[in-house]
C-alpha cells in the first residue's frame, strides 16, 4: 500500500512563514550590530556559527549516519560561498548604520543576473539594466548626501550583496537531493571553521564579552541562521522564486525600522531618497518577473 504525500500547506501559512523568516533576517542586523560592538566581526561569526553546528548535530544525530562524501562535499563548497558572506556581512555592519547596509545588501538581487551573465552568458535584459542603472543613481546619493558618504562600511556590505547572490547562485547549482539539514549542518560547520581561520589571521583586539553580546550570539545561531535555514528549504519550494524574492525584500524595511527606533539611527533627506531608490532598483525586476508569471499563467489557462 502506497503511503500518500502530504497535501501542500495553505499558501497564506506559506507566506506568513517566508514574511517571518525574513523579520528574523532583519533582526540579525540589529543584533549583528550589538555583537560587535564589544566582540571582534570574525569572533561574532565563530561564535554565531559553532553555536548554530551544536544546535543542528543535538537536533538530527540520527541523521549523521547519512553523512557521505557527496553530501560533505556539497556542503563544504556551499559552506565556502555562505562563510564569505557571513564575514563581510559582519565587516559591513561593523562600518556602517543597519539602515544603510540591510539596503545595500539588497542589492544581491542585481547582482545575480550580472554573475549568471559573465559565467554562464545568460542575458541580462532591459529591466536587470534599469535596476543597476538605479541602484547606482541611489549609492551615488548615499556618498554624496552630506551624511557620513559612502564609507568603507558601506563598500564591504555591497561587496556582502555581490556574495549573497554568489551564495544563492551555488546554493542553486550545487545541491541536488541531498539532505537540507546535513547540508546545513556542513555549511555551518564550514563558516565556524573559515571564521577560525580568520580569527587566527587577524590579530584580535582586547574585547570584552557583555549579556548584550552574549545574547546577540545566542539570537543569530537560533534565529536567522537554524530556525530560518530550515523554514526557508521547508516551505520556499511552494512559492516561484520570484514570489520569494518579492517577499525577501521585505528584510532592508526590517532593518530601517530597528535602526530607527531602537539604536535612533537618522538619515536625511538625501540619504532617504538614496536608499529609497536603490530598495526600487532591487523591486524593480522582480514586479517585472511576477507580472511576466502572472501574464504566462493566465494565457495558459485560456
Amino acid at each position: 500500500m502506497n503511503m500518500q504525500t502530504a497535501p501542500p500547506p495553505a499558501m497564506g501559512r506559506v507566506y506568513f512563514v517566508l514574511v517571518l523568516t525574513t523579520f528574523f533576517w532583519g533582526g540579525s542586523f540589529l543584533f549583528t550590530k550589538i555583537g560587535v560592538g564589544t566582540i571582534p566581526p570574525q569572533l561574532f561569526v565563530l561564535a554565531r556559527f559553532s553555536l548554530a553546528t551544536l544546535i543542528m548535530l543535538i537536533a538530527f544525530a540520527p541523521r549523521l549516519k547519512k553523512l557521505d562524501r557527496s553530501t560533505m562535499k556539497r556542503g563544504i563548497i556551499v559552506g565556502i560561498a555562505l562563510g564569505l558572506t557571513n564575514l563581510s556581512f559582519v565587516f559591513g555592519i561593523q562600518g556602517t548604520s543597519i539602515s544603510r547596509a540591510g539596503v545595500l545588501n539588497n542589492l544581491f538581487v542585481l547582482f545575480i543576473p550580472l554573475i549568471t551573465k559573465v559565467v554562464w552568458r545568460d542575458r541580462i535584459g532591459r529591466v536587470n539594466m534599469a535596476g543597476i542603472f538605479l541602484a547606482v543613481i541611489g549609492i551615488w546619493l548615499l556618498a554624496t548626501g552630506g551624511g557620513q558618504g559612502f564609507n568603507r562600511g558601506d563598500l564591504v556590505s555591497t561587496i556582502c550583496a555581490f556574495l549573497i547572490a554568489g551564495h544563492i547562485i551555488a546554493v542553486s547549482k550545487v545541491i541536488k537531493e541531498d539532505d537540507v539539514y546535513l547540508v546545513s549542518m556542513v555549511q555551518f560547520a564550514t563558516v565556524a571553521a573559515m571564521a577560525g581561520a580568520v580569527s587566527l589571521l587577524i590579530p584580535i583586539p582586547r574585547f570584552s564579552v557583555t549579556p548584550a553580546a552574549v545574547t546577540a550570539v545566542v539570537y543569530c545561531a537560533i534565529f536567522p541562521t537554524v530556525f530560518c535555514f530550515t523554514l526557508q528549504n521547508i516551505y520556499q519550494r511552494y512559492v516561484t522564486p520570484t514570489r520569494a524574492g518579492l517577499v525577501y525584500t521585505l528584510d532592508p524595511v526590517w532593518s530601517l525600522m530597528a535602526g530607527f527606533f531602537i539604536l535612533g539611527e537618522r538619515l536625511n533627506p538625501t540619504e532617504w531618497l538614496g536608499c529609497g531608490i536603490i530598495f526600487l532598483a532591487a523591486l524593480l525586476p522582480l514586479l517585472y518577473r511576477l507580472s511576466a508569471e502572472i501574464t504566462f499563467g493566465q494565457r495558459r489557462s485560456n
